[in-house]
């Protein structure tokens, strides 16, 4: 039969790599919230991903269901290894909705409180993802494909690194995309703040790439062991950077957030190579972690329906609110 093992792989790796991208940025979008001058201001950034943020979420929806299915042991060692991390995750993710939907709806007093919550729902959210990431890359610790550390044990300096390394990513994302959304003093305001995160995101590179392989002997391995063709990513990760950074000095409005898209799916090409084919650190490959065969093709049939349709409406979506967001123009 056919080894469907790493189709799956391809297919929750695009839908991760989707969430991170479509969610991103409206995480990041909150997270910037204080800095804003005004309500008005406020406004006119949630209104920039109002049309967008909840079917955003979609592709974690579907990377997640796509994991359990398709994966069972990374459930049945993840979730024991990071129940606290997933349920600030999913609170996070829960207060920012809430107060998404309730701030259009408050009174001028009310509205500080919204907002406050819409900035920590996005703040713990992103933190959250963070920590996972940086778990995921130390490894687990696991007996005979059970996870037998403790609850805390996803929690180290390094994951609180990576945690804010995340943070200071998404709110890089959400700045680019005001500068694309917006104009007048917020898209300059949020010019600047770009040029500050970018700044930001590439020292966290460096110590991740400098971190990761003195506490991975595998990840050493595949880095130093030889002169391979991965260290094409970081060089690229290098000169898309220096075109976000010269895009945004030129006044460019679309292009610092492709440029960041880039950045995103360089991270992410890096992280899923150096741990390549291990899905279950330190041993555990995608093929000991697979369900069986005719499971995979079972659910491969409808998912190869739903993904078209979910990026015609993603698609879509965009189309139909591309362009400048005003003030005092809602889509709420």
């Amino acid at each position: 039969m056919f080894d469907f093992t790493y189709l799956w792989v391809a297919i929750i790796g695009f839908g991760l790599l989707m969430y991170v991208l479509a969610d991103g940025f409206d995480l990041g979008v909150g997270m910037l919230f204080p800095f804003a001058a005004s309500e008005e201001e406020r406004d006119v950034m949630m209104n920039s991903v109002a049309p967008v943020w909840d079917g955003n979420e979609t592709w974690l929806i579907l990377g997640g269901a796509g994991l359990l299915a398709a994966f069972p042991l990374v459930y049945a060692v993840f979730l024991p290894a990071l129940y606290i991390g997933v349920f600030l995750l999913l609170a996070g993710l829960i207060f920012r909705g809430v107060a998404f939907e309730f701030r259009f709806k408050a009174s001028a007093k009310g509205k500080p409180m919204w907002n406050l919550a819409f900035t920590g729902g996005s703040l713990v959210a992103t933190f959250a993802q963070g920590a996972v990431v940086g778990s995921y890359i130390q490894g687990f610790e696991t007996e005979n494909m059970r996870y037998v550390g403790g609850a805390f044990d996803w929690l180290t300096p390094f994951t609180v690194m990576t945690g804010l390394g995340l943070v200071a990513g998404y709110a890089l994302l959400g700045a680019t995309w005001l500068v694309l959304k917006t104009e007048g003093e917020l898209q300059q305001r949020m010019r600047r703040w770009s040029v500050r995160l970018l700044a930001v995101v590439m020292g966290f590179f460096v110590v991740v790439s400098v971190w990761t392989p003195q506490m991975d002997a595998y990840v050493h391995d595949r880095w130093f062991g030889n002169l391979s063709w991965l260290w094409v990513l970081p060089a690229a990760t290098v000169a898309v950077a220096a075109l976000v950074w010269r895009a945004l000095a030129r006044g460019r409005d679309a292009l610092p957030f492709i440029g960041t898209i880039a950045l995103f799916g360089l991270f992410y090409g890096g992280l899923l190579f150096s741990k390549w084919p291990y899905v279950v650190p330190p041993d555990h490959t995608f093929h000991d972690a697979a369900s069986a065969p005719e499971s995979q093709l079972f659910l491969l049939v409808g998912v190869l329906f739903v993904i078209p349709f979910v990026l015609m409406y993603t698609a879509w979506t965009y189309y139909v609110f591309r362009g400048k967001v005003k003030m005092g123009v809602g889509y709420h």
